[in-house]
């Protein structure tokens, strides 16, 4: 007789058979589908729900706000009325540098001041995960001749100049900017700030050679606070003038003497009585940041000022190198 035996295929084991071919042809299956890019990763449920519950449109504008010392990065959204409501507040992973504006290509610090984010500074396909380019240096900055370039938000937790997040939280972000922009916001505005400008925070760090650029930046937070709604920002005699436009809508020379300007009128924000929790919730999400508040300093001295415009008592439109100094123009205070 033989010593083999042929094997009995029992139900049973057809069944068993049956399901694991099946199952090997479902991961085949998944395994050749296309991956969706982390780009156009959609948001997820939970955040659509949270939009909703806020009463916030996916498509509505977006404003960010970033925090050096907390390791913060806000995303606002815009609701009907105009004005911007918290949506959340992220953890940053990592920034580099100390307290203190971005000078020049290779110091490795990230940048503080007023920029915008367009479509073309989106970056689907960076390196990083995904990223959006700040637009340093801008007119502020190349007025000053400071250097540098690509500094990002971006993911992997790695900075080098940049603020990075996690790539969960980028993708986030990310989608957030993404949906505001196919809904057509032109450009959204990015205040980077080196701490919360508080009055408090302002006196501990009183003795920095950047208190003064650091007084700007703060009349720009102060609007946001009062206000929600992020101020129009010039560039003139080498400074940012906060909350001003001019008569022809046209922008400053950045490194010229300052027009006169007109200040735009806005009420102070005043949440509707049944929106009182909406306007005041803050949400922040959980993650890791690496800079501590140990490891963050900033360079005390004489304090820094902007170069000096000689030509701006005696320009066409007249004034006090004073007056011009604070964006003030020449005629009376320079606003109308």
């Amino acid at each position: 007789m033989s010593r083999w035996k042929s094997e009995v295929l029992t139900p049973g084991l057809m069944r068993g058979t049956a399901a694991a071919l099946l199952a090997a042809l479902l991961v085949a299956g998944c395994s050749s589908a296309p991956e969706i890019a982390p780009a156009d990763q959609p948001l997820t449920k939970q955040t659509m729900m949270l939009l909703g519950k806020k009463g916030m449109s996916v498509g509505a504008p977006i404003f960010v706000r970033i925090f050096k010392e907390e390791s913060e990065l806000e995303v606002w959204k815009q609701r009907e009325d105009g004005r911007f409501y918290h949506f959340k507040t992220y953890p940053i992973c990592n920034w580099s540098g100390d307290l203190g504006p971005k000078l020049q290509q290779g110091d490795r610090q990230a940048p503080e001041g007023f920029y915008r984010v367009a479509n073309y500074q989106m970056n689907p396909n960076s390196q990083f995960h995904v990223a959006f380019n700040l637009g340093y240096p801008n007119a502020y900055d190349k007025s000053l001749g400071r250097t540098g370039n690509f500094l990002m938000v971006h993911g992997k937790c790695k900075s080098a100049g940049c603020y990075a997040m996690t790539d969960a939280l980028i993708e986030e972000i990310y989608g957030l900017a993404r949906e505001a922009l196919k809904s057509g916001q032109k450009s959204f505005d990015v205040h980077a700030f080196p701490f919360r400008m508080t009055n408090e925070n302002m006196a501990r760090y009183k003795k920095s050679k950047w208190a003064g650029f650091w007084r700007t930046l703060k009349q720009g937070y102060d609007h946001f606070e009062v206000n929600r709604v992020p101020p129009p920002v010039a560039v003139c005699e080498h400074r940012y003038i906060v909350n001003v436009s001019t008569a022809d809508g046209r922008d400053p020379e950045p490194g010229g003497p300052c027009p006169a300007f007109q200040r735009p009128s806005l009420q102070p924000f005043v949440p509707k009585p049944a929106e009182q929790q909406i306007a005041s919730e803050r949400i922040e999400v959980p993650g890791p940041r690496t800079r501590t508040a140990q490891s963050i300093s900033a360079p005390e001295g004489d304090e820094w000022q902007p170069p000096a415009i000689a030509s701006a008592a005696n320009s066409s439109g007249g004034g006090t190198s004073f007056t011009r100094m604070f964006g003030l123009g020449g005629k009376g205070l320079g606003f109308q």
